[in-house]
């Protein structure tokens, strides 16, 4: 066996795999609610009249799904830069600059899904993250884990006592949302979304402020992710599999700190619990699937998270496009009508869907279209794949 083929025969962590794709369903729940009631209006539910079941189902997704599931997205994004790092050593090629260009990319992806599809994006966050990564690809494992616990703490800091009428926006624009995505074109929901002023000036300043601590407020799992692929967690299932029966503890105690600071049971404590407690559950509910996955690899339905977790960037964007289409004035115009039990009934749809299809997509191809492009961009090659460089070879003068 070639040095090529060997390079190709690098086990791949098929549970990372399933986790995303778990993840993005969870994504799409969580984002069902800006989808239905806008990026605002889904903290001002006061203002769609809710029914009580809906009011129930309500308070259950923020509680279980919102602010749990993008962080097991992101520390599974951490987790794959690590690998990608790895894959890319064994070819003699260089981390940083494929890590670096994959980080523009997606900058550039987010870009253009925030401003023509829908104002949710977290793909520019995730690029800007990326460069800041490249600091880290080379340390050792404990560096790693410390300054995840560092950073961690100063985000816990930042949101003790946190204002939450921070992001209030201004009077009327909810109601003004309201009309422009039940009834407007492409171009006036566009216009809206990127050119609508949400707040006011000092608010504005607030905001410009605090993305300079994007960093301190995104690191943390994403540091996480990499210690766990610089340690090859999740490689052995079966045997770290008592670790992950004992973890499932985090889940109820992850619910309970996020209650706590949904319902108010504290005053000044309520930010933290709610921020701090979700990064709980996330992990809560990352042990919990690998311990299933662990005895149900070959399941029916781990197989079809799978699919879509191995073409979560296409299935990612595709969420946006057919949310939006479904939701908003320029499709079918369901913005705040169909109630949230009735979003998680269509969400349920689009994600089966997904599965479906990617599971038969993958049946065919061996990458998405969204994954292609990014390795060609980071790659540098019409074909994607990685060009190896040669170590150099001191000759002796003969």
């Amino acid at each position: 066996m070639n040095e090529q083929q060997t390079i190709e025969a690098a086990p791949r962590v098929h549970s990372i795999d399933a986790l995303r794709g778990f993840s993005l369903f969870g994504i799409l729940l969580a984002n069902l609610l800006i989808f239905q009631y806008g990026i605002f209006g889904k903290d001002h539910m006061d203002v769609f009249h809710l029914s009580t079941l809906d009011r129930g189902a309500y308070d259950v997704v923020k509680i279980v799904i919102e602010g749990s599931f993008m962080p097991i997205f992101t520390f599974l994004f951490g987790f794959s830069v690590i690998k990608m790092a790895e894959s890319l050593k064994r070819r003699h090629a260089r981390p940083k600059w494929h890590i670096f260009r994959r980080g523009l990319l997606l900058i550039g992806a987010g870009s253009l899904h925030g401003y023509f599809i829908w104002e949710g994006d977290i793909l520019s966050a995730y690029g800007i993250m990326s460069i800041f990564l490249l600091v880290f690809i080379n340390r050792k494992p404990r560096t790693v884990l410390i300054a995840g616990c560092l950073l961690l703490i100063v985000y816990g800091a930042l949101n003790y006592g946190a204002a939450e009428d921070m992001m209030q926006p201004k009077e009327g624009y909810v109601a003004e949302a309201i009309h422009v995505y039940q009834q407007g074109t492409y171009d006036e929901v566009r216009t809206f979304r990127t050119e609508g002023e949400a707040f006011d000036e000092a608010t504005n300043e607030k905001l410009a402020f605090a993305m300079l601590f994007l960093p301190v407020f995104l690191a943390p799992m994403f540091l996480f992710g990499m210690y766990a692929a610089k340690k090859d967690y999740f490689a052995d299932g079966l045997r770290e599999r008592s670790f992950y029966q004992k973890a499932l503890v985090l889940i109820p105690i992850g619910w309970l700190m996020k209650a706590a600071g949904y319902y108010e049971w504290t005053n000044e404590w309520n930010s933290l619990l709610s921020e701090i407690g979700a990064l709980v559950l996330a992990f809560g509910y990352i042990f919990a699937f690998v311990y299933v996955y662990t005895t149900r690899s070959e399941a029916i339905e781990m197989k079809a998270f799978e699919a879509v977790g191995k073409l979560s960037m296409t299935n990612y964007i595709m969420q946006s496009v057919i949310a939006t289409f479904i939701f908003y004035g320029y499709g079918l115009g369901l913005f705040a009508k169909a109630g949230i039990i009735g979003g998680i009934g269509i969400g349920l749809l689009i994600y089966t869907a997904q599965c479906v299809i990617s599971y038969w997509y993958l049946q065919h191809f061996k990458r998405g279209p969204l994954e292609v492009l990014m390795r060609i961009g980071t790659n540098l090659t019409w074909n994607g794949r990685v060009r190896s460089r040669q170590p150099k070879v001191i000759r002796e003068e003969q």
